[in-house]
């Protein structure tokens, strides 16, 4: 195996996951005091601690799904802030869509 692909196995063990878990939820509770120390430490600190939360919890992700269904736009921001790949696809979709449309009007 790759060194990539056992790197992303330990991923899939269950012990690791529920670490990874915890460790996205203390950064995410660690932010707002790191945010008070000059520079943008706390944002990068939450938004690290959010995407482990997402990555490794399904009851987050199902929130999230549910809150980019009720708000889109806030939904497109959080995509491009988390540099998702399907929210690239999406957006290349959507203009794609709105180019025919213009078109065939």
């Amino acid at each position: 195996m790759r060194i990539r692909q056992k790197w992303l196995a330990w991923g899939r063990v269950p012990v690791v996951k529920q670490g990874l878990f915890l460790l996205g939820v203390l950064m995410i509770i660690v932010s707002p005091l790191v945010g008070a120390i000059p520079g943008p430490g706390g944002i990068i600190v939450f938004a690290f601690g959010f995407g482990l939360v997402l990555k490794y919890s399904e009851w987050a992700k199902r929130l999230y799904v549910r809150f980019k269904r009720r708000h889109p736009n806030k939904g497109r921001w959080a995509d491009w802030s988390l540099r998702r790949l399907s929210a690239r696809r999406r957006e290349e979709n959507r203009q794609r869509d709105g180019a025919d449309a213009s078109v065939s009007d």
